[in-house]
């Protein structure tokens, strides 16, 4: 994927949903994955020709695993031209020593949230874009119908009342396959999760899992996304023509 086709598919998602308002700043969560560093090279190329003003900062949460190497990525930020701060941790230490929780991506992710929002308000940000693309929409449903037993995905844009913060999802008409496309024409510098159960969630099983049946009947993942656009959940609904969707 060039980066021009990655301007236009994020344009198109931002511009339906009206995730962006004059004068937003907003914080990217940086991991350190293809995902959010594809969207930062987004945000900082669509930012200086987009109509609407905007700023933004990308954020690391480090868990303190103690390898993480974040070199490349704060010599990226520069390239960019993109504000970049790296919040220090102790979250591995709680949850796999402290606690020793046998789920520990639960504890985890309420935690690392919790710090990347406190990032978020000491930076002046009132926004926040979470790189999650449409597999993810359609995995996050389907996790939602195995383990809970109801229809849910994520919002393209969800508004945080405890901490005012609002949430967009920039890449939720993107392929993963484009990601990964992107991520190696560019030679993006992806860095390793250093999480010891990386690869091993629940997450990662229904992912496996919605892969396996697309491959048997092609056009599946694509058509379970159609109908969570076109006959949307709760937030899913777009304006067209000034009406929404039923």
């Amino acid at each position: 994927m060039k980066i021009q086709q990655l301007y236009s598919i994020v344009r198109k998602a931002i511009d339906e949903y009206e995730m962006i308002d004059e004068g937003d700043k907003i914080a990217i969560g940086i991991s350190g994955g293809k995902d959010s560093l594809t969207l930062l090279y987004a945000l900082a190329g669509i930012r200086k020709f987009y109509p609407k003003k905007f700023d933004i900062i990308a954020i690391t949460i480090d868990l303190g695993f103690g390898n993480l190497n974040l070199e490349e990525i704060k010599k990226l930020c520069n390239e960019l031209e993109v504000e970049y701060k790296i919040v220090e941790t102790e979250i591995a230490d709680i949850v796999f020593n402290q606690r020793q929780e046998s789920s520990p991506c639960s504890l985890c992710a309420k935690m690392r949230k919790g710090a990347l929002n406190d990032a978020i308000k000491e930076c002046g940000c009132n926004k926040v874009a979470y790189a999650h693309h449409k597999d993810d929409v359609v995995s996050t449903m389907m996790m939602s119908l195995i383990y809970e037993g109801r229809l849910h995905t994520f919002r393209p844009i969800t508004y945080l009342d405890r901490t005012d913060i609002t949430v967009i999802r920039p890449f939720i008409y993107m392929d993963e396959a484009d990601v990964i496309g992107f991520v190696n024409k560019y030679n993006v510098p992806v860095v390793k999760s250093p999480c010891p159960v990386d690869g091993i969630t629940k997450r990662q099983y229904v992912s496996d899992l919605i892969d396996s049946i697309n491959k048997g009947t092609p056009g599946v993942k694509n058509r379970m996304f159609a109908a969570i656009r076109d006959y949307p959940l709760d937030g899913w609904a777009r304006k067209r023509n000034g009406r929404q969707p039923l």
